[in-house]
Parts: structure tokens; C-alpha cells; sequence
């Protein structure tokens, strides 16, 4: 299923915040989004979205292990309460700040 996900950044025009924005699209349908900054190899995940008639199909989780292949470091800011096991099984640790971060072995 992951070779179906697509994502697409939304140029600095569309964007019109200081965010980065992703769409999440499976079989040409926009999924859902994601707004993060993204900083040299270090993405900071603000939000992460799936549309809800698309829950439960892992597509969250797929899309965090595609960000594990392109980023050396990804933190989730601001995680909600009932979304720390997520972060947790995806290999998250949480830091003083009580962010999640994940760092790629040897980083």
C-alpha cells in the first residue's frame, strides 16, 4: 500500500504561512495533511491529519516511516495526549520539553 501514498508540498505561494504544508494523497485522492517546518535534515511535525473517512487504514503510520527515509531527525511539537502511543510505537522518545523526537542511528 505504501507505493500508492503521494505527497506533495505546497509551494511558498499556496502556502501563505511561515509553516511548510504536505498534502497526503492515496490513488489520487488528497487523504489528508501535514504541517510541519522542515530544517536542513530535521522536519518538526506541528499537525498530522488524516481526513476522517480515511482513519484506521494506517496511513498515518506510513506516512511517518516515509519522513523516516528522508529526514535525520523528525519531531512531533505539541502532542495531544491520546496520540503519545502512536509516537511511542513509531520509536519516539520524549524529551524535557515533552516533545517526541526521533533521530536516525548514528545521529
Amino acid at each position: 500500500m505504501t507505493e500508492k501514498l503521494t505527497f506533495s508540498m505546497l509551494t511558498p505561494d499556496q502556502q501563505r504561512s511561515d509553516y511548510d504544508w504536505m498534502n497526503i494523497g492515496f490513488d489520487d485522492i488528497r487523504i489528508g495533511k501535514v504541517r510541519g517546518m522542515i530544517r536542513d535534515e530535521t522536519l518538526t511535525i506541528c499537525s498530522i491529519m488524516i481526513f476522517p473517512e480515511f482513519e484506521g487504514r494506517g496511513f498515518a503510520r506510513k506516512t511517518i516511516k516515509m519522513f523516516m527515509k528522508s529526514f535525520d531527525t523528525i519531531i512531533a511539537d505539541r502532542v495531544r495526549h491520546k496520540a503519545i502511543g502512536f509516537w511511542e510505537k513509531m520509536g519516539f522518545q520524549v524529551d524535557d520539553n515533552g516533545q517526541y523526537i526521533w533521530k536516525r542511528n548514528g545521529h
